[in-house]
């Protein structure tokens, strides 16, 4: 990353630039390795540019879909690279878009450089010829277009800094084909100045929360993955605390789930019994980078204290939902650490507090498993998969899950030991995250062993990217959990309708499609094939070669969140229309 001189400082170059050569110059100053998209037209002059680059590569990827769910895992599993997009206008930006949204809900920074149609000449109905930027809004932090030569290399200077600052998001930068084409004046460029997070926040505020903190019975934390980088301080607080701690979804690796006060997901009763019970009458419950969004809450039937203290970069995630005793705007890199010495100074004698929480956690978990492990059938158990899986993985061994069934299994029943080594799609939850996102993920840590967890439905819409896969040797091992529906929304409509409409699978041949792009493939049909294909899968991703893991996974079993959000959904409704329901549910099921 390139180092700031001074603020305002420039460089003098002198003479005629293209406009590719200033966007490369740009990109090579910012901690970006990789771009993803296709070429196109309206530039194919960016991507000559960035061939000749000494430190990034551009990839080519088969769906802008796949190439922004690629730059999404990049952002996430790096402490610092911003994922990149380089694509075409209009059709490339609307494909791109569902991995954009993602990043934009979920708080992901992510750099987009798209071209644009030629702003020199006065036809109309141009090849890609729309106003992106009208469509823009609501899906992105802010976009940019470049009218001369001079504004290319400060204007993505700044998107970066507004994708990556308070609450992180994408930013999309157009660049017009003839700007890139030809040179422009250009006297002096700006120096790239990175970006640290402000160190100001309320400190009366903070005072407030540290006395609610230290006189609750029953206090307990909630982490988001606005919380992600302060897993080392977060434990340390819930200790001094005697606190449980649950996460949310997208922040289940913002704190260790081998931590011995680490709970589950969530804490209402679409959360595992260790979150429910562990939370039960807390008093104070300290929230990090947590915006109680409707995965995490349960569809909003989590019980919230009236002391709840909120610390977030984003003041608009604060009162939303349910209100805040105290509310803290700043990052957490700079809050949890301030919190932490405070609490410190207090001197808390919470040992036997933190004793009997440890404890209870521990035998709900227990006895959670055991739950699982009873109930057995012909197909592959979750639990005794992810049993496995874990054993097999090391701790800091990247997991990357979709949108589906198969997500809250992980959430229930894998535990993640390191931050950023969980990525799933959460706010704007679109499926076909895991395969793409899984590549990215593997590109920035070569090192780590990366794994996906994908529903059959949701590998159909992505998994074409396996091609980038082995194109790149980018060894990943995907699990397919294939049960030919789409299985979370079949449950969904099963308990509320007694049948399924229009989420059932054709067949797919997952051996056919892995050897038609070139990955490896295992099958595990059953319980005694599950350590063996794990083993020999890892085995080939070790070696550069993506491989599909066909899992005949049993979703026979409802998880404690499909469970829970069934029952919360019903009770949000009017009166008369949850007797109209219940009526026509418990109809169908005596006349089938």
């Amino acid at each position: 990353m390139s180092k700031s001189r001074s603020p305002g400082a420039t460089i003098r170059i002198g003479g005629k630039r293209s406009g590719a050569w200033l966007v490369r110059y740009a990109l090579e100053q910012l901690p970006v390795s990789y771009t993803f998209g296709i070429p196109g037209v309206h530039n194919t002059e960016i991507y000559d540019e960035l061939n000749k680059s000494a430190s990034i590569r551009p990839i080519l990827v088969t769906h802008e879909a796949g190439a922004a769910f690629i730059a999404d895992g990049v952002s996430r599993s790096s402490d610092g690279e911003i994922g990149t997009l380089v694509i075409v206008p209009a059709a490339g930006l609307t494909c791109a878009m569902s991995g954009i949204g993602e990043a934009y809900l979920d708080g992901i920074p992510m750099l987009v450089i798209t071209g644009g149609t030629r702003t020199d000449l006065n036809f109309g109905f141009k090849l890609h010829e729309i106003d992106q930027h009208k469509i823009l809004p609501g899906i992105c932090k802010g976009s940019r277009l470049i009218k001369e030569h001079r504004d290319i290399v400060p204007t993505i200077f700044e998107a970066y800094h507004l994708a990556v600052s308070d609450m992180p998001g994408p930013v999309v930068v157009e660049v017009p084909a003839n700007i890139q084409l030809f040179l422009g004046e250009v006297e002096e460029l700006p120096v790239f100045r990175p970006y640290f997070p402000s160190s100001e926040f309320d400190e009366a505020a903070l005072d407030q929360a540290v006395d609610l903190l230290v006189k609750a019975s029953k206090p307990g934390i909630f982490v988001g993955w606005g919380a992600v980088d302060t897993d080392h301080e977060t434990g340390r607080i819930a200790a001094l605390l005697g606190a449980p701690v649950a996460t949310t979804l997208q922040g289940m690796s913002a704190f260790p789930g081998s931590h011995p006060l680490h709970a589950g997901m969530g804490f209402g009763r679409a959360a595992v019994p260790a979150a429910e019970n562990a939370f039960k009458g807390c008093d104070c419950l300290l929230a990090i980078g947590a915006r109680f969004g409707e995965i995490p809450t349960g569809s909003f039937g989590c019980v919230v204290p009236e002391n709840l203290v909120h610390i977030d970069a984003d003041p608009a995630a604060f009162n939303r939902n349910y209100p805040a005793k105290v509310a803290i705007t700043g990052d957490s890199r700079v809050v949890v650490p301030r919190l932490l010495d405070r609490l410190t100074e207090c001197n808390l004698k919470n040992d036997e507090r933190r004793r009997r929480v440890i404890e209870q956690i521990a035998e709900d978990k227990s006895a959670y498993r055991l739950e699982w492990y009873k109930h057995r059938s012909d197909r592959v158990s979750p639990a005794l998969f992810f049993d496995e899986l874990r054993k097999h993985l090391a701790d800091d061994a990247i997991l990357v899950v979709d949108d589906g069934n198969h997500t809250f299994l992980a959430a229930e029943l894998f535990e993640v030991r390191r931050k950023r080594a969980f990525l799933s799609p959460t706010d704007f939850n679109c499926m076909g995250y895991c395969v793409p996102a899984a590549i990215g993920a593997k590109l920035l840590n070569p090192a780590k062993q990366v794994v996906g967890i994908v529903g059959d439905g949701a590998f159909l819409m992505t998994g074409l990217e396996l091609l980038t896969a082995v194109t790149e040797r980018t060894g990943i091992a995907c699990f397919v959990f294939s049960d030919g529906e789409l299985s979370q929304i079949a449950q969904g409509q099963e308990i509320t309708y007694n049948r399924k409409t229009c989420t059932m699978l054709g067949k797919l041949r997952l051996d056919a499609f892995a050897l038609a792009v070139g990955a490896g493939y295992v099958s595990m049909e059953a319980n005694s094939q599950i350590a063996g294909a794990i083993t020999a899968a890892l085995a080939i991703a070790q070696g550069g070669q993506p491989v599909i893991v066909d899992v005949n996974i049993d979703y026979s079993k409802k998880t404690r969140f499909t469970q829970g959000v069934a029952k919360t959904v019903l009770k949000h409704f009017p009166a008369g229309d949850r007797f109209r329901f219940i009526s026509r549910v418990l109809m169908r099921k005596v006349t089938g």
